[in-house]
């Protein structure tokens, strides 16, 4: 079964250090204060040279205009679907390609005025004192700079940078894009305000403007863009409905130039209303043109039965045969008339059934009252089709939802529908009545066939041309009709508040968002940074870290050392660094007592890796109980790495490796330093067994020898986390000091010690943390380079305790004297 200590290892989980964190941000201000610096000088060239964006807009209104001249009898009817449908349609208007290309080819906007400005190119529409007209079925050189400079106030020099040989040119004339050869290099040439330039690439007159201003001597540029671009960039155009009032539209748009912007604003409505006015007026239009194609063939018809008419005048004697036959004449009249108006009529209904069936586009019907139809149901529907039908032509141009048109399509057939069915019955009334006419006109016929031959040749030319003459004078006044409906009809699209530079506008650049975002990067950077850095380093950087990891005591912080040399008590015996040595001296003698040791005291330092301090710390903390007049010894037993004998400038010739292999006496190897009561045994020369010298009997004999002559001996010990020497000696030791350096002990190797002092393979364990600074910081002198993980290599850390396979590279001889860096 698993038992609760078995989930022990989930009780060290280091939780996220907050507090920790905050001091290593702290620590990092000059990092966090550069990156502001540089944000902020981002910001600040950005802001000074970005253009400065303005907003333009115009406001307008749609109101159902009714003509002033509608009667009952002209009842010409366009309505483009009441006041709503009208703003929707408008507003999606204001945004299709259809409509801006008619913009843009009328201000002719795909041609750009540029001047240089602080930084870069600015649009100069409007500023600058000429303008071009170009011969539009010629090519112009595209998406090229064309640089101009006024040599006098009547001569410019045209310079152009080819550099290939061959440049693209356009026609906007049906936009037709083709290339041309030229000459690699700058092309200059010098001509005349006014005069015509035909080049290959180039086609234009310049024109000074009115009041140009002093324009000598300067330089402007003209480039000319894709048309197709250019429109694109225009369908952009905001359109907004006022909720309050739905029959309100304004147009806006942001830009660089202000100029342009009013410029384009008020030509797209102006371009609308006449597009407007000119559909709202196709009715008229289409009546207009099919009354003047019948009266061509009415004027023809009207002159050839007036020459018959003549003509039997001249032959006969008029008046005797007119006598009598007047009353004839006005009645068949008027049974003619009847019946042409029914015929008529029958002929409209008969060809817009015909119409109706064979197309889609009805935007070119004729008004039903040139055939005299004032059905208020079919005059109704024949208008609504009309609008459906110039609605959707023009949303084909912006709108791309198939679901729409379908929409449409269906409203359209329906409409379609009823006016078949309105035909239908019309029709069926209509050749009831010409049958009654045709009854009428056959009996007065038979009464006109009782008289003289003469006067019944004279009433049937008279009946021919009064029945053209009323038909021509009919349609001429219904012509006159369309004319007067087309003349007053007025556009449903008024300007309120047209588009004008006031002054101001001024919307961009957001200079203070920038420098927002400058302040918001400039600590995000480092912050990361640090945070990277707080995770990766797996390195103890305070107390609370060991406290944490393990239970074993902690009796010493030991500071920085800063100095050169690493005797930092003897050289500065009032420092705070030697006040931390004389604590952990105190620490250590309430340990001793607490053992109940007697005699000489031995003590033995180790720690995981190498750079951690041993050294250092052993040599300080034997010079603390020098200092208090006890003979104390220290003892190098790091056979494989010895570092002892750099902090007294002595010579690693004979030591303890030559006492192990009795080659000297104890006597022989102490070396005598120049601090009083403390002495000196070096490791001696490096053997090829360490570890089974260590383990002989004459380490225990040494042992012995130390004590009857010493009060305190240390030992400097090579580190537990790479050889086990260490742990050989533990035998020989009172109290084992634990060497953690702040930022450079990984957290792993409080772990493997937990493990050894459980195995009680370290006995009377307690912790100095060395090397202690408030504002540690991650990735320091220390931190990095020595590769970490119980296990799997300790990189650097075990140069001079294993083989080595190779001599070292010629890198590694270079860096060697740089990271040899002071153990504090």
């Amino acid at each position: 079964m698993l038992d609760i200590k078995d989930f022990s290892i989930f009780e060290n989980q280091v939780s996220f250090d907050f507090k920790g964190f905050l001091i290593k941000i702290g620590s990092y201000w000059k990092w966090f204060l550069i990156s502001l610096i540089i944000t902020f000088t981002i910001a600040y060239q950005v802001n000074i040279r970005k253009e400065k964006i303005y907003g333009m807009e115009t406001l307008i209104s749609v109101k159902e205009e009714s003509n002033p001249l509608f009667t009952s009898n002209t009842s010409l009817v366009f309505n483009w679907g009441g006041i709503s449908d009208q703003v929707s349609t408008i507003s999606t208007i204001f945004q299709s390609r259809s409509h801006n290309e008619l913009v843009v080819e009328k201000l002719q906007f795909y041609i750009d005025y540029l001047v240089q400005g602080k930084y870069n190119l600015t649009d100069a529409y409007g500023a600058v004192p000429f303008y071009v007209t170009i011969d539009k079925t010629k090519g112009q050189v595209v998406n090229t700079l064309i640089g101009i400079k006024f040599i006098s106030e009547t001569e410019y020099e045209i310079r152009i940078p080819f550099t290939s040989n061959s440049v693209s040119i356009v026609s906007y004339a049906d936009n037709f894009y083709s290339s041309t050869a030229v000459v690699p290099g700058e092309f200059v040439k010098r001509y005349k305000v006014g005069t015509p330039v035909n080049l290959p690439f180039l086609n234009w007159k310049l024109h000074i403007k009115d009041k140009p201003g002093f324009y000598k001597g300067n330089e402007y540029f003209v480039k000319f863009n894709d048309f197709d671009g250019t429109v694109s960039r225009y369908k952009g155009v905001n359109v907004r409905v006022d909720d309050r009032a739905g029959s309100i539209i304004t147009l806006s748009m942001q830009g660089p130039n202000k100029a342009r912007m009013v410029d384009y604003l008020n030509a797209t409505v102006k371009v609308l209303i006449k597009r407007q006015l000119d559909e709202k007026n196709q009715f008229a239009t289409n009546t207009i043109s099919f009354i003047d194609s019948t009266l061509v063939a009415m004027e023809a018809q009207l002159r050839e039965t007036g020459d018959e008419l003549k003509s039997f005048r001249k032959s006969k004697n008029i008046y005797d045969i007119e006598a009598g036959g007047e009353k004839f004449t006005d009645k068949i009249f008027e049974f003619d008339v009847q019946k042409d108006e029914i015929a008529r009529k029958l002929a409209y209904y008969n060809s817009l059934k015909t119409y109706l069936k064979n197309s889609v586009d009805y935007s070119k019907l004729p008004a039903p009252s040139v055939a005299g139809i004032d059905d208020p149901n079919i005059v109704s529907n024949i208008s609504k089709l009309i609008a459906l039908s110039t609605q959707r032509s023009e949303m084909a141009y912006a709108v791309k939802s198939d679901k729409i048109f379908k929409d449409f399509d269906i409203q359209m057939d329906a409409i379609k529908n009823v006016i078949l069915e309105n035909i239908a019955t019309a029709k069926t009334a209509l050749q009831y009545d010409l049958s009654l006419i045709n009854n009428k006109i056959n009996q007065a016929e038979n009464t006109i066939k009782k008289l003289p031959e003469d006067q019944q040749e004279l009433i049937k030319i008279k009946r021919k041309y009064d029945l053209s003459d009323n038909i021509y004078s009919t349609f001429l006044q219904k012509r006159s009709e369309a004319d007067i409906v087309k003349a007053a009809n007025l556009s449903d699209i008024h300007f309120i508040d047209p588009a004008k530079d006031i002054g101001g506008g001024l919307i961009g650049p957001r200079t203070s968002v920038n420098y927002v975002l400058a302040l918001f990067l400039g600590i995000l950077f480092p912050l990361i940074f640090v945070f990277t850095i707080f995770f990766i380093n797996n390195a103890i950087q305070n107390t609370d870290d060991i406290s944490t990891l393990t239970q074993i005591p902690l009796i010493g912080v030991v500071g920085l050392n800063k100095a050169a040399s690493d005797l930092a008590v003897f050289e500065k015996p009032k420092s705070a660094l030697s006040e931390s040595f004389r604590a952990i001296r105190s620490s250590l003698q309430f340990l001793y007592k607490q053992q109940n040791v007697d005699g000489a005291k031995t003590l033995m330092i180790t720690s995981s890796v190498s750079g951690e301090g041993k050294t250092f710390c052993s040599v300080n903390i034997a010079t603390v109980f020098a200092l208090s007049e006890k003979k104390t010894v220290i003892v190098g037993l790091d056979l494989r790495k010895p570092k002892l004998s750099d902090e007294f400038q002595l010579v690693n010739e004979v030591g303890v490796v030559n006492y192990l292999i009795n080659q000297k006496g104890v006597d022989e190897i102490i070396n005598k330093t120049h601090i009083p009561y403390l002495d000196v045994i070096l490791s001696g020369p490096i053997p090829p067994n360490p570890s089974e010298l260590i383990l002989s009997d004459q380490m225990g004999e040494l042992m012995k020898e130390l004590k009857g002559k010493y009060d305190y001996i240390i030992l400097d010990t090579p580190p537990v986390g790479l050889v086990s020497d260490a742990l050989e000696l533990s035998e020989f030791v009172d109290v084992t000091l634990y060497i953690v350096r702040q930022n450079f002990t990984k957290k792993e190797m409080i772990t493997l010690l937990n493990n050894r002092v459980k195995r009680k393979e370290l006995s009377n364990t307690s912790i100095i943390f060395n090397g202690f600074e408030n504002k540690a910081k991650y990735g320091s002198a220390y931190g990095y380079g020595y590769g970490y993980g119980y296990g799997y290599g300790y990189g650097t850390y075990a140069n001079g305790y294993h083989e080595e396979e190779g001599a070292k590279g010629w890198f590694q001889k270079i860096i060697r004297p740089f990271r040899k860096s002071k153990k504090s």
